[in-house]
């Protein structure tokens, strides 16, 4: 068998079942169809039991195994050298549902976000500076609310609009957000812990 495969294997990956195959973790492409159908089913691993679900996994183990059952394939591998990969249930039940989760997170990020503009207000005196811009243009005092509170107000909303790219489901452009952006460096940074600490501990599946 002298056929040519590629591999994609993503930085982490998530399934549903015990038994792991190849189709689960890799992109697999290769001009003989029925091989990558075959090489998809190929099964790597098996989770023993739910609290031992997450391993860090070698792309060489994975190759390893692809080659033990079809030998003479030439593999390029174009992915990650170590991935994670993570069982989850469907079934499982979660402590909290993730609404509630992102109801908290949402009254949490308002009121702080309220906090903290109000104390940037006070310790900038911004009140006694529109007092003193409404007086030096029009010449009179005032106590109330003008047109310098109110643009300020509405301003303050459309530039968190604007740099946040969204507006309830809506984006404003296609760009991922700044919140989209430091969730995925977040993930990406766990991941990568995790894989660099498993290899430390070589508690890792690699090439015998």
């Amino acid at each position: 068998m002298n056929s040519t495969v590629y591999l994609k294997i993503a930085l982490s990956s998530k399934v549903h079942k015990k038994d792991v195959t190849v189709g689960d973790v890799a992109h697999v492409l290769s001009e003989d169809k029925t091989l990558v159908n075959k090489i998809k089913t190929l099964k790597i691993y098996k989770f023993k039991n739910e609290k031992d679900n997450r391993i860090v996994f070698s792309s060489l183990k994975v190759i390893e195994l692809i080659l033990n059952e079809y030998q003479g394939l030439e593999i390029n591998h174009i992915g990650e050298p170590d991935f994670l990969l993570e069982y989850e249930p469907l079934n499982k039940r979660k402590l909290v549902p993730p609404s509630v989760i992102a109801a908290l997170c949402c009254v949490l990020i308002f009121f702080g976000a309220a906090f903290t503009i109000m104390t940037f207000n006070s310790e900038a005196t911004i009140s006694e500076l529109f007092v003193k811009i409404y007086e030096d243009l029009t010449g009179k005092s005032h106590d109330g609310v003008t047109a310098l509170e109110i643009s300020y107000s509405i301003g303050i909303g459309l530039g968190i609009i604007i740099f946040y790219n969204h507006f309830g489901k809506r984006k404003i452009t296609t760009d991922p957000t700044p919140l989209e952006l430091e969730m995925r460096k977040y993930e990406t940074e766990i991941e990568t812990a995790l894989i660099d600490g498993a290899k430390k501990k070589e508690d890792h599946i690699d090439v015998s």
